[in-house]
């Protein structure tokens, strides 16, 4: 069950690509949970469903976008390439980019539950005290909101780990650029007598992706805990 020195690089590239994912995609996903749990502003249930799209359209047809919004002539693809040199087809950094929005809607749901179980009135008092914005948000909300982000952060991992339809559409199945762990078991899984393979990297991707949501399970039952603990979350 040893893996090739082949599959450790597929598995280092399936870990960068999704590391990279969700460290991009986080701001993001905070900001826009933060827009819907303590926003109010007129279309507020349309941006909530575009932000979940991802979750129900099929992944094909994000990936489908995503070639069309960032081809050589597309209108995010021709500036990229003019301004900066800058490509995503064919690259890890494009595959990344797909696990990031098929992760985000997770994400932003996880963020989100978090922000909403705070007590507002714990950050109601501190503004009595003097507290400032930024002082109510990075004393007060960002800690009690932390367990949410942290679990976000998993389960945008996990996700982006097991990412196949949208990736495969948009930047192909590249050897060594954009082969993650479910592109190699698809493309091995279509030579004969490569079973072993498939097994190992199944077996690799199954404990990689369990790993991250029993984590990701810990820190949501931590904030739980805290919950029953204190009537304010403390």
């Amino acid at each position: 069950m040893l893996l090739s020195s082949d599959e450790w690089a597929i598995v280092g590239l399936s870990l960068q690509v999704s590391g990279f994912a969700m460290l991009g995609t986080l701001p993001v996903a905070f900001v826009l949970a933060w827009l819907l749990a303590r926003g109010r502003f007129a279309g507020k249930i349309v941006v909530d469903a575009l932000i979940h799209l991802p979750l129900v359209l099929p992944p094909v047809v994000i990936g489908w976008v995503l070639l069309l919004a960032f081809a050589p002539t597309g209108p995010l693809g021709a500036p990229l390439a003019r301004w900066f040199g800058v490509t995503l087809l064919f690259r890890w950094t494009g595959a990344a980019l797909a696990a990031a929005i098929m992760a985000l809607p997770l994400m932003v749901r996880a963020i989100r539950l978090s922000l909403e179980a705070i007590d507002p009135r714990l950050e109601d008092a501190a503004q009595t005290l003097g507290a400032g914005r930024f002082d109510r948000f990075f004393t007060i909300t960002l800690p009690l909101a932390r367990p949410g982000v942290l679990a976000a952060l998993v389960l945008g991992f996990a996700r982006s780990l097991g990412e196949f339809g949208a990736t495969i559409t948009f930047v192909s199945n590249v050897p060594g650029e954009t082969a993650t762990l479910p592109l190699a078991i698809y493309a091995a899984l279509q030579v004969p007598g490569q079973e072993t393979t498939v097994w190992r990297l199944a077996i690799v991707s199954v404990a990689l992706s369990l790993g991250a949501l029993i984590v990701s399970e810990l820190l949501l039952r931590q904030r739980s805990s805290r919950d029953r603990e204190s009537p304010h979350g403390l």
